[in-house]
């Protein structure tokens, strides 16, 4: 059966996540094991096995946890001959989809995103920002609103999740005066997320040049699978490199109901989200609904999941 592997972003990081596989895989304990790398003066294996809720929370610490476990996971789904026919990830997941992609191996692709949260967190210096979750409208109209609600600061849209759920972002004012207006043009719910940083806005740009520094470097393979781009809405023209789209992705909106929309339109029905959450499942599902396509999303974020998969070989 043909997967397209879909990896979480930051947010939907737990307590204890991979516990049961490193018990389980020897391939996943052994990947876990070989990462020498620290952030903040412990390795991986000790953060995900000791790190709270609040500690994870923290986007240096986030992002190389949620790769390792991303990165053991792929490697126990090909010990059991499930492989990719595309990828995709949300945010930080992206790299996940390139590690399954084969464009980097485990260490490089958790080293990249250890740098990575680095540079977000030391970007994210300030108070006057806020992101907010818009429920139940379009997105033409909220792109709309947020362009007259420039005149009271910086605001966009800063990512398009699935129909009837996106997230605007931006100055404080400038968000409560798009809040104001998206209520009045009939909004069904606006949520306020609690977020450690302006992501995906020009307010990145400090972090996105220091990544493009970072990755000169590092070599990257050409990908053996589709890979879809947020900062893109699908797949990479001929020639289009991957380090500058990478860059741009940290500053740019991202376009995951686009990306779901070309998998869609290309024959995709089933998908496998690489956790650890169930947030990317919901948004296939909902994306699919809306082309009235029918789709199988299947989730990984423990051991007992695997369950589902072995029933399709």
């Amino acid at each position: 059966m043909k997967y397209v592997f879909l990896y979480a972003g930051q947010g939907s990081q737990k307590e204890a996540m991979g516990k049961d596989f490193y018990q389980e895989f020897g391939c996943f304990r052994s990947l876990i094991d070989s990462l020498d790398i620290q952030v903040k003066g412990k390795t991986i294996k000790q953060l995900m096995e000791e790190a709270d809720l609040e500690e994870l929370s923290d986007t240096c610490i986030t992002q190389p946890v949620m790769a390792a476990f991303g990165a053991g996971v792929t490697e126990v789904l090909k010990e059991k001959g499930i492989y990719p026919a595309a990828a995709c990830g949300l945010s930080l997941g992206e790299y996940g989809a390139l590690f399954a992609a084969e464009v980097f191996g485990p260490k490089t692709y958790v080293e990249i995103t250890a740098e990575r949260g680095a540079y977000m967190a030391d970007a994210s210096a300030r108070s006057d920002f806020k992101m907010t979750a818009v429920l139940g409208m379009d997105s033409k109209k909220i792109e709309e609103v947020c362009e007259v609600c420039k005149d009271w600061g910086y605001v966009k849209l800063v990512n398009y999740n699935c129909p009837g759920q996106y997230v605007i972002g931006g100055e404080e004012k400038a968000v409560k005066e798009a809040e104001r207006r998206l209520k009045q043009e009939g909004a069904k719910r606006l949520v306020e997320l609690k977020v450690s940083g302006p992501f995906h806005t020009d307010f990145m740009k400090p972090a996105a040049e220091k990544l493009e520094k970072y990755l000169e470097n590092i070599p990257f393979n050409e990908p053996k699978i589709p890979v879809a781009y947020n900062c893109l809405g699908g797949f990479a023209k001929q020639g289009e490199e991957i380090k500058p789209l990478l860059k741009r992705q940290i500053q740019s909106s991202v376009y995951f109901e686009q990306n779901l929309k070309v998998f869609l339109e290309a024959g995709y029905e089933n998908f496998l989200e690489i956790g650890p959450g169930r947030a990317l499942s919901s948004f296939v599902k909902k994306t699919a609904a809306a082309l009235g396509k029918q789709v199988r999303v299947i989730t990984v974020e423990k051991v007992s999941d695997l369950e589902n998969l072995m029933v399709d070989k």
